[in-house]
């Protein structure tokens, strides 16, 4: 029973990585990360798009590439099990947009909403396998008027696309693995061998020298 339990907490907090991840993808237009989120055969209902996730995914893309400004906060994330490979996920999320519509005028919009997911669970890897947005508020805003670098004036550096925006570069800091910890203890061992058989051998030879005398 400990040991469902323990197996569930890790399953939920894979979960809530993905979600986190999908966020990051959009946000900062990162197709690795964006695609992390879902499986190959995913289905999306995302607003005006409904089909593959790779349809949106390349949509996205697209769009966010293009320099608009994209803040995605998820909140409140309720997960059911329905199996040890399914489960239900509702997720509340705020986002706020800007980019250009089709007549190339700029839009902001704040929207908020709940992510209704089912992800699946592949070779021990959490993702969305299917995912229906529900739209609960819609706020049409009226953009600034003035340029990003005097808005924002001294308040630097101002978040950017994938791989520009300071994050990327944070990650770039990995914190050492037990994988690199064990590799760096086998390398140590194996130097101190060579070292060791070094000093044998010079001992060996210091000792033959001496018998010859």
């Amino acid at each position: 029973m400990e040991q469902t339990k323990i197996a569930q907490l890790i399953d939920r907090d894979a979960i809530r990585d993905c979600l986190y991840r999908y966020c990051r993808g959009i946000d900062r237009a990162d197709e690795a990360a964006l695609r992390s989120a879902y499986w190959p055969d995913a289905h999306d209902n995302h607003g005006a798009y409904c089909g593959p996730a790779e349809g949106f995914i390349e949509f996205a893309l697209g769009v966010f590439k293009a320099g608009p400004r994209n803040i995605h906060q998820i909140t409140n994330i309720l997960i059911e099990f329905i199996s040890s490979s399914e489960a239900a996920v509702e997720s509340y999320f705020t986002a706020l947009q800007r980019a250009p519509d089709q007549d190339r005028d700029v839009r902001q919009t704040l929207l908020c909403g709940r992510y209704c997911d089912l992800f699946h669970k592949r070779e021990g890897e959490w993702r969305i396998a299917e995912r229906t947005v529900v739209y609960d508020w819609l706020e049409e805003q009226i953009p600034p008027a003035i340029v990003e670098a005097e808005r924002f004036g001294p308040r630097r550096p101002i978040g950017a696309p994938h791989p520009d925006d300071p994050v990327y570069r944070l990650g770039k800091r990995r914190i050492p693995s037990r994988h690199d910890a064990s590799e760096a203890s086998n390398d140590t061992a194996a130097s101190a061998e060579e070292t060791q058989g070094h000093d044998n051998f010079v001992m060996l030879q210091r000792s033959r020298r001496k018998t010859a005398r």
